[in-house]
């Protein structure tokens, strides 16, 4: 009696799986806009340099930097954005919804890898958790990070993380959603 529903089942159990990996898909499958107020580009190595004011957008990813060098040499789809300023930031939404954002001194996105990595006063946060380092490599797929902090002294150039606890994240939110009543 149930042995006709086990195909069923798996299929439907398929499906809903994938919709779940479309989503997280769904940013990558949008074109790279970039505009700034001034761009060079070099044809023959395939490298461009866009500077004062550049924003990248790929939808809900948004990098914003002084300036931003792509490298574009290994083809369509495998283009690194170079994004540097004080600081240069991205953000983005994850497939369940939640925010995260970053900013460092210099932001390398690899399209083919869906990484960022930030360097020089790195900061990632997700939620109401903060990592701060040197350097930061954060997956955007499967929303792993590595963190290393530099050779300062004095407990400089440690890795941070800040873990916000449940009833602060609560209230908090309590709070601006009764300030957004009031408006």
């Amino acid at each position: 009696m149930y042995k006709p529903l086990i195909p069923l089942a798996t299929s439907l159990f398929l499906a809903i799986a994938s919709g779940a990996v479309l989503a997280s898909e769904d940013d990558f499958s949008q074109p790279i806009k970039i505009g700034s107020n001034t761009q060079f580009i070099d044809g023959k190595n395939k490298t461009a340099l866009y500077k004062e004011d550049v924003l990248i957008t790929q939808g809900s990813l948004l990098i914003e930097a002084d300036e931003v060098e792509v490298i574009a040499s290994e083809g369509s789809g495998r283009e690194i954005f170079i994004a540097r300023g004080k600081p240069a930031s991205y953000s983005q939404t994850l497939e369940d919804g939640t925010p995260v954002s970053a900013k460092a001194n210099e932001i390398r996105y690899e399209v083919i890898n869906r990484t960022i990595s930030l360097a020089g006063n790195a900061e990632l946060q997700q939620d109401t958790s903060k990592v701060q380092g040197d350097n930061i490599t954060f997956d955007m797929i499967t929303e792993q990070l590595l963190a290393t902090g530099g050779s300062g002294e004095d407990g400089e150039g440690r890795v941070t993380t800040v873990f916000t606890p449940e009833t602060i994240r609560k209230t908090s939110k309590k709070q601006d959603k009764d300030s957004e009543d009031n408006k």
